[in-house]
């Protein structure tokens, strides 16, 4: 168990449940305001780079941050080899376990927000669909949502949008290859409870072209307190 940046009392390992590995470890960032469950994407692990970096910016700006990393990552360390994600069955199921554990641990919390990168946060959204959604769940927070495969824009991922029963707030980067913003605004607004924020210049991983000038620090900072401003909007009725 690790607690990095901004650190709240570690929690404890999940390692067993249902028979079905979870989690290898909980990373906590964060020991104040609503807790945030952060799920990463299909090509780097939960403490990646981007992920550390991300996780830092959410509890900075009042998040208390618990990041879980999907068992079909968890495998590529114990193999070292790479392997792709698991079907969506699989990946909600492991989102929901996470979920359960994360709030027994955070009994304080009321509710939890879901919020993820790429794959981890279009999965975080498929949550929130009436069959889907666990009581406890208030939303969910995407930093990156993979609208299509990259040069495929046929194959749209938006479908469960118009049934969400609890809101849906993206980041997008401007240059997203899963998503850029021509491609979107072509077909905004979108059904259903969703709320999306541009990243100026950003990519898949929020992150600006060098020769933007644009601080990469100072522009995810502003996403992570746009999603708390969210947040607070959302628990108010203000939004």
């Amino acid at each position: 168990m690790r607690s990095v940046g901004n650190a709240a009392p570690m929690l404890n390992d999940i390692c067993q449940k249902r028979n079905a590995v979870v989690v290898l470890d909980i990373l906590c960032n964060g020991d104040q305001g609503p807790v945030l469950v952060l799920a990463h994407g299909s090509g780097a692990p939960a403490d990646s780079v981007p992920m550390e970096r991300l996780a830092t910016a959410l509890a900075t700006a009042g998040f208390r941050v618990r990041r879980f990393e999907f068992p079909f990552m968890a495998q590529r360390r114990t193999t070292g080899r790479r392997r792709p994600p698991d079907r969506p069955q699989v990946l909600l199921r492991n989102w929901r376990e996470a979920i359960d554990e994360i709030a027994h641990r955070e009994a304080d919390a009321d509710r939890l927000w879901l919020g993820g990168r790429s794959l981890g946060g279009r999965m975080a959204s498929m949550l929130l669909t009436p069959d889907q959604c666990p009581e406890q769940v208030a939303g969910a927070l995407v930093f990156g949502y993979p609208f299509h495969p990259p040069r495929r824009p046929e194959q749209w991922r938006t479908d469960h949008f118009a049934e969400l029963a609890r809101p849906l707030w993206i980041a997008q980067g401007e240059r997203d290859p899963f998503g850029k913003r021509g491609e979107l605004e072509e077909r905004m607004p979108f059904a259903g409870l969703v709320r999306l924020e541009w990243v100026t210049d950003g990519d898949h991983e929020l992150m600006p072209t060098r020769r933007s000038g644009l601080d990469p620090d100072r522009i995810l900072a502003i996403a992570a307190e746009q999603a708390r401003a969210f947040v607070g909007a959302t628990e108010t009725g203000n939004e």
